[in-house]
């Protein structure tokens, strides 16, 4: 069919999808047009045109004045560029058009007024996005690198603090919190670069729960889950690591929890490889948790405060979001040769806290990759 177009638009620092495509960031809207004759146009702001011409992904470079309608143009700048969406349409004989799951609806508006239809590939921007390019896998395997320079520093923070009388933790003579250490990793990560969203210092109790970030005074012989999450600002990929820590001695179930943490992670990472589902990793780290007596799932209400599971997947898909396809849970897709993925299994109890590990592979045809290289146990002396 020589009439058919495939569009992506929106904002590129919203649209991580549109960003992969172009590998060009501005602020405003931008439209990447796939034309029959298999070139890409490239439609946005008349101030970014030079740059994009030097460095987007892009064979054709316009503004959007470039295809005004015979009624003009909007003053509204994201109405501007549909209506100059669907005249560039119109202009290349196009009548139908296949967009994603992210065009907006003010898109469909114009173009379908303009006379086309419009047609959603809802797996458009997604299997693409999911198997990763050369240049996509350094951008990833440097964020990972410089979140584990942060997570070392935070671990190292941890079991080098002094104790008090009452078990709190100190270093240079004040208390260590969770906020206090959350903003020593921002900072770290800052000065490299990175933005870096909340991330979780739980401490104890508050690693019971494996999403709350944790807050307080942290203490000697409890575990503290350190995950951090930063995005590298220079390329815009995200890295992913966890890692939990002990000062002082190690209580014997904590002891107990992270070696069935250890051995799932390890178990679950021996079978990833392209072809296999990402529910049958899951699977096999559940498998080993339950072979440690443990279960999964959520506790429910008359369960004690002792009750331990794993009450989430075992991994996701990474990139220019922390949470892509595919997931390592039930129903998990099956797993391609350039997916990259977390594997992160962990058991948490209100009583006791909780133990995670995460590392982040790519997926291979024979196997995967590991991108991390910190050490796993609960000790950083």
């Amino acid at each position: 069919m020589t009439d058919v177009a495939r569009v992506m638009a929106g904002n590129p620092q919203v649209n991580k999808s549109l960003y992969r495509a172009i590998r060009f960031m501005v602020h405003d809207a931008a439209i990447a047009i796939d034309l029959p004759d298999g070139t890409r146009t490239l439609i946005l702001r008349e101030i970014e045109m030079d740059r994009a011409k030097k460095h987007a992904r892009a064979d054709h470079v316009f503004g959007y004045s470039d295809f005004t309608p015979s009624g003009g143009l909007s003053g509204d700048r994201d109405t501007a560029a549909a209506q100059s969406t669907a005249e560039c349409l119109r202009r290349n004989g196009i009548t139908t058009v296949i967009a994603d799951r992210t065009l907006p609806l003010m898109y469909v508006h114009f173009i379908e007024a303009a006379g086309m239809r419009v047609n959603l590939d809802q797996d458009m921007g997604v299997l693409d996005r999911r198997v990763k390019d050369a240049e996509e896998l350094d951008n990833l395997r440097q964020a990972q690198k410089v979140t584990e320079d942060a997570m070392r520093m935070a671990c190292e923070t941890v079991a080098g603090a002094t104790s008090g009388s009452d078990g709190v933790l100190h270093t240079n003579g004040t208390p260590l919190t969770s906020q206090r250490l959350r903003t020593m990793i921002d900072t770290f990560l800052l000065e490299q670069n990175f933005f870096n969203p909340p991330c979780i210092v739980a401490g104890g109790s508050d690693g019971g729960d494996c999403h709350e970030l944790g807050s307080g005074e942290l203490f000697t012989e409890q575990p503290v889950i350190i995950d951090i999450f930063p995005l590298d600002k220079s390329s815009m990929y995200n890295g992913d690591c966890t890692r939990t820590v002990v000062h002082g001695n190690v209580p014997d179930e904590i002891i107990r929890m992270h070696a069935a943490v250890a051995e799932a992670k390890q178990s679950a990472t021996s079978i990833i490889k392209a072809g296999v589902a990402g529910e049958e990793v899951h699977l096999e780290t559940i498998r080993v948790l339950k072979k440690h007596g443990y279960v999964e799932g959520l506790p429910k209400e008359n369960d004690p405060p002792t009750f331990c599971s794993m009450p989430h997947g075992t991994g996701h898909g990474i990139g220019l979001d922390v949470h892509e396809p595919p997931l390592l849970d039930r129903n998990g897709a099956v797993l391609l040769a350039g997916d990259v993925v977390t594997i992160e299994p962990g058991l948490y109890s209100h009583a006791l806290g909780g133990v995670r590990i995460e590392d982040m592979v790519v997926v291979t045809e024979v196997g995967c990759e590991n991108f991390n290289s910190l050490p796993e146990g609960l000790t950083w002396c």
